[in-house]
């Protein structure tokens, strides 16, 4: 019998695991080109902060954590205020050294799933826009770019995110996405 992705919240317990699980990622990004995540950019404090406002999520294999997740109740910054209509999908991460295939998709589903329970109809993230392997990624599970948002990092570094977005049901969204204005801010 093969051993399955469960799911767990994230605890004050589980910060080293975060940490090291996102710059895992953010290293293996800037290896292969995506300067969207740096290593050492979101420590103890950015995931201690997530678990209290929100929802932070560990896939476990074999009560080994393969991923995470952190699921917003909005995203001001990024999409603008908004009306309760979605779930925001932030710094999806998996162990590729130990994550089973499929294992990203795992993590989207349940986001989604998490997002349908909470009575919102839509899941939104945003990527790097420079990256077609970030976009095709995410457009084969379902997503669609509905907008772009100038950035500039805290570095002076001037980038652009796709905002993404997929329908949880099959009846229309009644709230529209705002129009948000192309702006700038500082990430990091």
């Amino acid at each position: 019998m093969t051993a399955q992705v469960t799911f767990r919240q994230a605890d004050d317990g589980d910060l080293d695991v975060l940490v090291r699980l996102h710059d895992d990622v953010a290293r293996w990004m800037t290896d292969h080109g995506i300067e969207q995540w740096k290593p050492g950019a979101r420590g103890p404090e950015h995931f201690r902060r997530r678990i209290a406002e929100g929802e932070v999520w560990l896939a476990l294999l074999g009560g080994r954590p393969v991923g995470a997740y952190e699921l917003w109740w909005r995203d001001e910054d990024v999409w603008g205020p908004q009306l309760p209509v979605a779930g925001y999908v932030h710094r999806l991460m998996t162990d590729r050294e130990a994550a089973p295939a499929g294992t990203g998709r795992l993590l989207l589903d349940h986001a989604e799933r998490r997002t349908a329970a909470a009575g919102r109809g839509l899941a939104r993230l945003d990527c790097e826009a420079a990256d077609p392997r970030l976009r095709t990624y995410y457009e084969g599970a379902g997503y669609a770019v509905v907008g772009r948002l100038e950035k500039a990092a805290a570095d002076g570094r001037r980038y652009a995110v796709a905002l993404m977005e997929k329908p949880l049901t099959e009846q229309p969204v009644t709230h529209p996405v705002a129009e948000h204005p192309v702006t700038e801010q500082p990430v990091g």
